[in-house]
């Protein structure tokens, strides 16, 4: 299951943008790719005040562009993450499409990304962004998949929760900071393949330090046992992993985590 990671430049110009993603996304099908995977908010700058004027409706231009390149190439395709337009709210969405072009999954960011870190970071997404309320799994030829995005990934219970449905491979479209980057991106993704015994795939924005949000780069594919398998820097790039799903097997047999759970034990009690 060979997989591109597209780390593009993100610009406050949306055409350009998925003009940039679909380009990328050709590329990736010529290379043997059978999943491609775009950044969080990949056609539009990551920042409060472009969520509403960038986004748009079910079936906008964006979805109906990606939905009809996935069926004319005939590949699996992770839209990484856009604003979506629905009820009267802004959602940060991740769609999924399959070689047909069907839409085969729909991931509204669960955990808003609200940090005030005391001499780096802070960011308010629920200044204009409401969450989600879902988990996410979806069914592929190479098995069960789960999705999530960026600060989602922090929270263990919703990637095991993934793996106990079955979820092989976590797709995480993502756009850590230059704070949080460099402390916790590798080992969170390290860290969720190992508790899990599955494949981590985290794909950020190329890092543009004129915009409003600086993005700290270095898509990464993590396995099972922990070793990253391919790691961008800061500039736009396109990597390629191959998931051997047989490792995943493997791994899971050698360190039986997940079969010797004690599900009896995992209970906040009164003592």
């Amino acid at each position: 299951m060979r997989v591109a990671l597209i780390q593009m430049m993100v610009t406050a110009d949306k055409g350009q943008n998925l003009r940039t993603a679909c380009g990328r996304i050709r590329e990736a099908a010529q290379n043997g790719a059978d999943f491609a995977v775009l950044p969080e908010m990949f056609c539009c700058p990551y920042d409060n005040s472009c969520f509403a004027a960038y986004g748009e409706p079910e079936g906008g231009e964006v979805q109906t562009t990606l939905s009809a390149l996935a069926a004319k190439l005939g590949i699996y395709l992770v839209g990484g993450s856009l604003p979506e337009l629905a009820e009267g709210r802004i959602y940060n969405t991740s769609y999924v499409y399959g070689p047909d072009g069907r839409q085969i999954a729909k991931h509204r960011k669960a955990h808003l990304f609200d940090i005030d870190v005391q001499g780096g970071q802070r960011f308010r997404e629920s200044d204009t962004l409401s969450p989600g309320n879902r988990i996410t799994t979806f069914e592929t030829a190479f098995g069960t998949m789960g999705l999530c995005i960026c600060f989602d990934l922090r929270f263990e219970e919703l990637a095991r929760c993934m793996c106990l449905r079955g979820a092989k491979v976590l797709f995480v479209p993502a756009a850590f900071n230059m704070t949080t980057g460099p402390a916790h991106w590798e080992l969170l993704f390290r860290q969720r393949a190992v508790d899990n015994q599955c494949f981590t795939v985290g794909v950020s924005p190329a890092r543009d330090t004129r915009g409003p949000y600086v993005a700290y780069g270095n898509s990464i594919a993590v396995d099972p046992w922990g070793t990253v398998l391919c790691r961008a820097g800061a500039e736009e790039t396109a990597l390629y992993a191959d998931l051997d799903m047989d490792r995943l097997e493997a791994v899971r047999a050698q360190l039986p985590i997940l079969s010797a759970r004690r599900t009896d034990l995992y209970e906040v009690r009164e003592r």
